[in-house]
């Protein structure tokens, strides 16, 4: 099996079928798919049970509630693919999509592979998420969910962090596994489709969750920020608003970290 395909799930059996549907449609066959289901109360149970009957490549686990990424690390532990392709229960792909990634894995020498998303839901049209640069991916992400990487780089960061249970748990992994030289491939083409909720996190998050949650990651990978931070002061000093964004994010980080050493500091 060369390619493991993640589909977490809390709640969302309702949209649970057109997410394995676009699976089970891959022109790319060597794939297996685990369903992890994460604690919930409706009926995912039963249509990832159905799933599991319809295609031997289909798996399916259950585990208490523990958040987004408890569940993908779960479903990544027992995955036996090479490639890991996260996609959460209420988003789907395009047919060629993990035969492309793979390609591009294996041809190119990239470390990690996505395309182009079109949003559906409350929201539609194509979501264009600006080009990916490892300095601008230090302050914000610029690469959604469901890209695709192999599993000996998700075993050597240690998994998605378990305690980002309120957001942005995508974008600490990809700063976790990714370095200024690797090469990162964006596809010319839309390959993802994200639903927006009413209810979806990232619409929900206020500034200063935002902020605090940067400054976590930030502390967190202090000495990758500072191996790169004279290039992000250079380089975002010219870009006002991604500058603002910058130095909010450090002096928040700043505060947490003399919290986390006792210290009364004078920052506020």
């Amino acid at each position: 099996m060369n390619v493991s395909v993640i589909v977490p799930c809390y709640n969302q059996g309702c949209y649970l079928d057109e997410a394995l549907q676009s699976v089970l449609e891959q022109s790319y066959t060597h794939w297996e798919c685990i369903i992890v289901n994460d604690g919930s109360t409706d009926d995912t149970e039963a249509k990832a049970k159905e799933w599991i009957k319809k295609d031997s490549r289909f798996t399916y686990y259950s585990k208490p509630n523990g958040g987004l990424p408890s569940a993908r690390n779960f479903g990544i532990e027992r995955a036996r693919g090479v490639y890991i392709l996260p996609l959460d229960a209420d988003d789907h792909i395009s047919s060629n999509y993990i035969g492309v990634c793979v390609n591009e894995l294996e041809s190119k020498s990239a470390k990690l592979v996505y395309g182009k998303v079109e949003r559906f839901g409350i929201q539609t049209g194509e979501w264009k998420l600006q080009p990916y640069l490892y300095t601008d991916l230090m302050v914000s992400n610029m690469i959604h969910c469901t890209a695709m990487y192999r599993k000996a780089d998700w075993v050597q960061v240690g998994g998605y962090d378990e305690c980002m249970v309120k957001g942005l748990e995508d974008w600490e992994f990809w700063v976790h596994i990714l370095n200024k030289e690797d090469k990162v491939r964006k596809l010319d083409s839309i390959t993802f489709y994200y639903r927006i909720k009413a209810a979806s996190m990232i619409t929900s998050m206020g500034k200063e969750e935002d902020l605090n949650i940067k400054a976590y990651v930030f502390n967190k990978h202090a000495a990758k920020y500072f191996g790169v931070f004279q290039h992000l002061i250079h380089y975002h000093k010219s870009q006002n608003q991604k500058w603002t964004s910058l130095a909010l994010v450090l002096r928040r980080a700043l505060v947490l970290l003399a919290q986390n050493i006792g210290l009364k500091s004078e920052v506020k």
